[in-house]
């Protein structure tokens, strides 16, 4: 599984009959089992892009290929998780997870062995027959997550999906998604507004500027997923590229901005 976007922009029609430029001309490779994370300003069409990459967005302009071939919808290998979870409080932990294997019709037996080994996976099988509600946040965030893998995707996709979550439970459940990684092999592309939490999960970070969106800067990663990485030199190192790329971004834009005032002064 390869994911190419290619020259990406995005559009959008305001009330006014005006157009706001979403994302600008972006171009992006992820190859199968890589993870790479997408840093940037707030608002800046990182979000937007994820949308894209799933098939549940168009793009004004450019490509989108998985395996080489153009993708035209939302796939079945693909999965997205949203900052929210998107649980249904009215179903159990094993009805929230299967419910994506169920969509797709897979049989009741095949839906139970993948359901109840997704459930294995995030530590939540013997939580089968609770509800939403008695869940911690961390507990309903590794129930997402479980119903994305049930799915046995290649893609996994990630909306800030620990942002809402305290530091030290934030930790764990980057924890969880590093050990899928290493178990499952998918590609996964996680939005964060984190620089701790792009370079502990990302082998590659790429910084985006601004709205719209462009790549500014695609950083390395190399040892990201070693053992003992979030208190190496190497991890250190990385968050402070990552955070002077993001520190040039902002410096660059607020010169922009200003050079613009004082043309329309």
């Amino acid at each position: 599984m390869n994911l190419s976007l290619q020259h990406i922009s995005v559009c959008y029609d305001n009330a006014d009959g005006t157009q706001l430029e979403a994302v600008r001309d972006v171009s992006l490779e992820v190859e199968g089992g890589q993870a790479v994370a997408l840093i940037g300003p707030s608002g800046c069409g990182k979000s937007t892009l994820l949308r894209i990459a799933c098939g549940l967005l168009t793009p004004t302009s450019g490509s989108v290929r998985i395996g080489g071939e153009e993708l035209a919808g939302p796939r079945s290998a693909t999965a997205l998780i949203l900052q929210d979870f998107g649980l249904l409080p009215w179903k159990t932990v094993y009805k929230n997870a299967e419910l994506g294997l169920r969509i797709r019709g897979v049989s009741k037996d095949e839906c139970k062995k993948r359901t109840m080994h997704a459930l294995s996976q995030v530590g939540l099988a013997d939580m089968a027959n609770r509800y939403p509600k008695e869940l911690s946040g961390g507990m309903q965030q590794r129930l997402a997550l479980a119903r994305a893998l049930a799915l046995d995707v290649d893609l996994l996709l990630m909306d800030e999906p620990l942002s809402a979550l305290d530091a030290l439970l934030r930790e764990s459940l980057q924890e969880t998604l590093l050990k899928l990684w290493h178990e499952n092999r998918h590609a996964h592309v996680l939005v964060t507004h984190s620089i701790e939490e792009a370079v502990y999960l990302g082998q590659r970070i790429v910084v985006f500027s601004p709205r719209p969106a462009s790549v500014a800067a695609v950083i390395d990663n190399p040892h990201m997923g070693e053992e003992g990485f979030r208190t190496s030199q190497a991890y250190f190192e990385c968050c402070t590229e990552v955070r002077e790329a993001l520190n040039r971004v902002v410096a660059t834009d607020a010169r922009s901005e200003a050079s613009q005032e004082g043309r329309l002064a």
